[in-house]
């Protein structure tokens, strides 16, 4: 018997409720923003119950109109997201500047209800992600630099049997994953504020700051190309399963405990701990050669890291990706703590003069990533956080059931951390694997040891 299918109903446009400001029609890009224009849109979204039995229609009628009005106020705030993507080019002199245009020319964010015959359950119990998620999201495997035509914020709002589940799909090469938090934090809060009366301006306690940040002495970016083609690329993700895993707070404390203890310090994070735990896991069940080298990817956010200081409400990219490296059998013969101490070693070693030296040399070459240069059968990549403020967002239907994501930047080997829905410390992984390496890891004994399975219906 065949799946059901997500059906589309309606599709519109946004503007924010009022117009661009003149001398904020252009937002020129910085360079962790360029560097991401191959990657994929981020692809997050809420899945909420408690929809009325009754008067479905009328419930499903006020919420889309709700969700609207409230997008277009909080456009209002992060105008760059209802404008495209232009590169100008000249040949004399030769140039290649890309840049966000926020006029009225633009037709908006884009705004999607759609439908699904499934309910609530029948996506959260299988022991396996559903890949239905992935119709739950607009602009599926589009790259950033697709913003030129797309637009570069879609919401899809998807009505389920019992529940509705809201997909945002916003173009990387604007925002990282605090940006992307931070919008959706600000969205929720205009929405719950509607009735105060707002129409134009609606005041909002974290203010996006627009600014694009550059290096020092930076002038507008110049990117050694002619043509799009030259460091564009798509990506097909391999087969892969992808399940979620729960960490309750009292096993990452343990995992710290242990990690700190092998190590003879007190130093190492929970974050640390649990990163080298799922890197030592995965490899485990790899079974690569022991001579072989690994490495554990993950990205950081720079904010903190830089002198002075940016602060975490800059709507834009500031992130890194640090990678730690060892052979196979150093990493498996080693303890934990050995593992967690590489990772911590790593972060505590990254500051202001590491992270400006990263930019000076991206400035003296310019080069745009690819999904695929992560690709790698004997490395973890792990982004996201579990400190996004996830489950503080409601739209009218109370605290969200389940976070899940859609096709967007997935690898064998890929690891989101999200909040456990419980909160209190506790940690809901969403990991990548190959079905044969999924299988392994599922019989490691340690690793099943330390997890539950994550299911909010439980």
């Amino acid at each position: 018997m065949s799946s059901p299918n997500v059906r589309r109903v309606s599709e519109c446009f946004v503007k924010p409720k009022r117009p661009i400001e003149e001398s904020k029609k252009i937002c020129y890009l910085a360079p962790p923003d360029i560097a991401l224009l191959s990657a994929h849109y981020i692809q997050k979204g809420l899945l909420f119950t408690n929809t009325p039995t009754e008067n479905q229609h009328t419930f499903i009628q006020n919420l889309l109109d709700n969700l609207k009005h409230s997008l277009s106020l909080a456009l209002v705030h992060f105008y760059p997201l209802s404008g495209r993507l232009v590169t100008q080019k000249t040949q004399e002199p030769p140039s290649y500047h890309v840049f966000v245009d926020c006029s009225s020319n633009s037709p908006g964010a884009g705004f999607i209800y759609a439908t699904l015959d499934m309910t609530i359950s029948d996506m959260l119990s299988p022991v396996d992600v559903p890949p239905i998620f992935q119709s739950l999201f607009d602009h599926h495997k589009a790259v950033n630099h697709d913003g030129h035509t797309m637009p570069l914020l879609s919401i899809q709002v998807t009505k389920l049997l019992d529940g509705v589940f809201i997909g945002c799909s916003m173009n990387h090469s604007i925002a990282d994953g605090t940006s992307y938090w931070n919008f959706f934090n600000m969205w929720s809060e205009i929405f719950q504020s509607q009735g105060q009366g707002y129409d134009h301006v609606v005041p909002i306690s974290r203010q996006p700051i627009h600014d694009r940040w550059l290096p020092e002495s930076c002038p507008l970016i110049n990117l050694p190309f002619k043509h799009h083609d030259e460091f564009i690329s798509r990506f097909e993700a391999p087969e892969l399963r992808e399940r979620m895993f729960h960490f309750t707070a009292e096993s990452i404390a343990k995992l710290k405990a242990k990690a700190n203890k092998e190590s003879n310090t007190t130093q190492i994070s929970s974050f640390q701990s649990l990163s080298a735990f799922v890197w030592r896991s995965i490899t485990r069940a790899r079974t690569p050669p022991c001579g072989q080298t690994t490495s554990l990817k993950f990205t950081i956010n720079n904010r903190s890291r830089m002198q002075p200081p940016v602060s975490q409400d800059y709507f834009g990219n500031l992130i890194q990706i640090l990678i730690a490296k060892s052979t196979v059998g150093e990493l498996l013969e080693h303890d934990l703590g050995w593992a967690a101490l590489k990772v911590h070693l790593l972060v505590a070693n990254h500051n202001n003069t590491v992270v400006q030296q990263f930019f000076k040399e991206w400035l003296q070459s310019p080069v745009v990533y690819h999904i695929a240069q992560n690709l790698d059968p004997y490395s973890v990549l792990i982004s996201s956080s579990p400190r996004f403020n996830m489950y503080g967002n409601e739209f009218g239907m109370g605290k969200a059931v389940a976070a899940r994501s859609g096709y967007a930047n997935k690898l064998n080997g890929k690891v989101m951390l999200y909040p456990g829905h419980g909160g209190g410390g506790s940690v809901d992984l969403e990991l990548c694997l190959s079905p044969d390496i999924m299988s392994a890891l599922e019989s490691d004994e340690e690793f099943i040891a330390a997890v539950s399975i994550s299911n909010p219906l439980c």
